[in-house]
């Protein structure tokens, strides 16, 4: 288990590098309430991205955005609408959306990011 413990923590660390390359501000990082756990929170002018991070070696075992189904993704609008109410004061006027960003390899070679905005 600390070995798959330990590319997630890798894989949330190459999303945060991944982010703050495009120009978005980290605002929360393993943000936690009563109903589970978001991964990032990201911000760029206009908008608030809680992101769900999936990190696999490879794709042998199915791509990671297989891991996010319709229960998951319900339970990250749900966090989002929490993450909101307790942080009122940084979300302003921006829009807030789910996103879902999943990284395959190893960490010590290049990596494929794929980055899906505003999942439904």
């Amino acid at each position: 288990m600390a070995r798959k413990d330990d590319l997630g923590r890798a894989g949330e660390r190459t999303a945060e590098a991944y982010f703050r390359g495009r120009g978005f501000a980290i605002l929360d990082r393993n943000w936690r309430c009563r109903s589970g756990e978001i991964d990032l929170v990201v911000a760029d002018a206009e908008t608030i991205a809680i992101v769900e991070v999936k990190t696999r070696r490879t794709a042998a075992f199915g791509h990671p955005f297989e891991a996010i189904g319709s229960q998951k993704l319900h339970r990250l609008h749900q966090l989002a609408r929490e993450w909101r109410a307790a942080h009122r004061e940084l979300v302003g006027g921006r829009t807030l959306r789910v996103d879902g960003l999943a990284i395959t390899g190893d960490p010590a070679a290049p990596l494929r990011i794929e980055h899906l905005r505003d999942l439904a």
